[in-house]
């Protein structure tokens, strides 16, 4: 019971944000120097949020029993397009492309493998590589088949050495393919999700945290043992103010396990800026972005496991339904202020060597199309073409990756919070204006 007390306890911290009035922050210096030769960009997409075609699953059953604001529809359908979204990936100069290989969809049953699905997979990756770039291949974003759904899900003692049997497939299949992998995407809130939608009870929380970790570690070995140059990675999910009791439970106990640290930076927090509390309600729209909360995420990882470099897997800003933000910040505006304060990071000795772009197209947000995060847009739920519309952030990413930063001029236009909370209290005690 302690122990579900304390998971408890974490996750309503992760959740749980006020709301504070306005004051103006410090003023940024000068742009640092470029992010160098051998930096990484990419993009980011994951299985069943832009696939469409769902197989069975703990995700299309959560949609099918009205758990969710919005149908899933068609989804963006990268299942049959995604010659195409990997070759506007490829036109903006990116180095890396991140996927995932559902489980579901190659294991639809206990004993059959989908041979026909494990071929999509092999052309997605030959598409990736015959641009020119590395495929980043998830093995976990947070679906499991229908069947194991009927086990129990992770409350099933079972599941940790079923998913390594499908896990291990993937491998073998996919090792020396060059490619990066990412054992489980954001463990902590996978843990958060299951929790909302019914997936595990309360009390099934640690027990599905432990064999997170388990099957993590063990499958790290698997992937040295099978494609020994790969790099492997678990990315979390960076909730200000709340990091060390996160890390806790699952980071901190595969630390060893780490090839470099998995970042995904969505929002901040600081005396002038507790919009986040929208997060509680997948209302990430609402949130006011806080691109300088990237270097105090950053540097509290460098602090903190100063053996591991930083990739940053996961970063971007949703918009209402396509509709421009209110305020006037652009999707072009939060990537530029960003890559800025990746480059003081990484001038301060943060030794970050990559980031992608979440996503490459709008998808499915875990039960909503509302939030739109994709460089291109996609009207999923009214475009029965599925026109795939740019951003202004297209351009900008291009001319920030051909460039290898932003010009050294540049100066943000979100100013850095007053008093940041990323990563108290060195956030607030070292504003990154001073």
């Amino acid at each position: 019971m302690r122990r579900v007390t304390r998971i408890a306890r974490i996750l309503a911290l992760v959740l749980a944000v006020a709301a504070a009035p306005l004051v103006a922050g410090s003023p940024a210096q000068a742009a640092p120097a470029g992010l160098g030769a051998d930096f990484e960009w990419g993009v980011a997409t994951s299985g069943f949020q832009s696939e469409g075609s769902p197989p069975d699953s703990n995700w299309s059953r959560y949609v099918s029993s009205g758990k969710t604001h919005d149908p899933y529809g068609s989804g963006p359908d990268f299942r049959h397009r995604y010659r195409e979204d990997i070759a506007r990936a490829a036109a903006l100069g990116v180095d890396v492309f991140r996927f995932s290989v559902e489980w579901a969809r190659v294991q639809p049953t206990p004993d059959g493998w989908d041979e026909a699905e494990f071929a999509y997979y092999d052309d997605v990756i030959d598409e990736i590589r015959g641009h020119g770039m590395k495929p980043m291949i998830t093995l976990d974003h947070w679906v499991y088949p229908g069947w194991i759904a009927d086990r129990g899900g992770w409350a099933d003692p079972d599941t940790p050495a079923r998913w390594l049997t499908n896990a291990e497939r993937v491998v073998e299949r996919y090792a020396g393919a060059g490619a990066d992998w990412i054992t489980f995407n954001e463990p902590t809130v996978f843990v958060q999700k299951e929790l909302t939608f019914g997936g595990i009870s309360l009390p099934a929380a640690p027990q599905m945290l432990d064999r997170m970790v388990g099957a993590h570690r063990a499958i790290y070995d698997t992937i040295h043992r099978l494609d020994p140059d790969a790099r492997v990675s678990s990315n979390v999910s960076y909730i200000p103010a709340a990091m060390g009791a996160v890390d806790s439970v699952f980071a901190d106990r595969v630390r060893d396990k780490l090839d470099f640290l998995g970042l995904d930076y969505y929002y901040g927090v600081s005396l002038d800026n507790l919009t986040a509390a929208a997060a509680v309600a997948d209302a990430f729209y609402d949130i006011r972005p806080q691109p300088d909360g990237i270097y105090h995420a950053a540097m509290y990882y460098a602090r903190k496991y100063p053996e591991l470099p930083i990739y940053v897997v996961e970063n971007g800003m949703p918009t209402d339904n396509g509709a421009p933000r209110p305020d006037g910040y652009t999707r072009s505006d939060h990537l530029r202020d960003h890559v800025y304060w990746l480059g003081r990071a990484r001038a301060d000795g943060a030794d970050v060597i990559g980031y992608n772009y979440w996503s490459i197209t709008d998808n499915y947000e875990w039960g909503t199309y509302r939030p739109r995060f994709g460089l291109y847009t996609v009207d999923t739920l009214t475009d029965p073409t599925l026109t795939r519309r740019p951003t202004d952030g297209v351009a900008a990413y291009r001319e920030l990756i051909a460039a290898g930063g932003v010009p050294a001029d540049y100066r943000p236009v979100m100013a850095p919070a007053f008093c940041s909370l990323v990563s108290p209290p060195q956030s607030c005690l070292s504003p990154t204006g001073s």
